[in-house]
């Protein structure tokens, strides 16, 4: 088979087409050498009238409205005299910086409260305990402790970190498996 280079061969030759030929009653066009007279007469006369509407608003009156005149009195500016003097500016005293090393604030402490029942952190449920392993592994590279336990009665190996005295710390730690993109960890109580 021969490579054939459709580029350098161009394009092959139109066929001619035929017109279509005219029937008696068919209107002629309108041939483009020829300036159609009504459509210019009409534009200038529209031309003239919308000139004679703007020249008509523009020299009748305003229309009278209530005003008050009031009188533009100039206002002369003071000169400045070299011998007037600035008075000089006043002393600030500032009493906080007296009494602020003497001041004592009193600051209550809130009291954190110690739930009975710890809290604990699950990241996960496999059916597969090398799945469970391998979550384990991932949050270790994060620099937390977690554990597999297996379901009572069931096959579901769950990944746990905890337990947690306070919520706050298992919150602190879940949003750190967050920014790494371990995700979703529930928080509750052991039970």
């Amino acid at each position: 088979m021969a490579n054939k280079d459709y580029v350098k061969r161009g394009r092959s030759p139109k066929k001619a087409t035929k017109k279509p030929a005219k029937k008696k009653g068919d209107k002629q066009p309108i041939s483009n050498g020829s300036t159609p007279w009504k459509a210019v007469a009409v534009a200038a006369l529209l031309v003239a009238v919308f000139s004679y509407a703007l020249y008509f608003l523009n020299d009748s009156p305003a229309p009278e409205t209530k005003s008050t005149v009031t009188e533009v009195v100039p206002i002369k500016a003071k000169k400045k005299s070299n011998t007037e003097e600035i008075p000089p500016m006043p002393e600030e005293q500032w009493s906080y910086m007296d009494e602020l090393p003497n001041k004592e604030i009193e600051v209550e402490q809130k009291e954190l409260k110690v739930s009975e029942i710890p809290y604990i952190m699950q990241c996960g449920a496999y059916k597969n305990r090398s799945q469970a392993e391998e979550r384990k592994m991932n949050i270790a590279f994060q620099g937390l402790t977690s554990t597999v336990r297996h379901a009572e009665g069931s096959s579901w190996f769950k990944v746990v970190l905890g337990p947690y005295k306070f919520k706050r710390d298992a919150e602190k730690d879940r949003h750190k498996l967050q920014r790494a993109k371990i995700e979703p960890c529930a928080i509750w109580k052991d039970q």
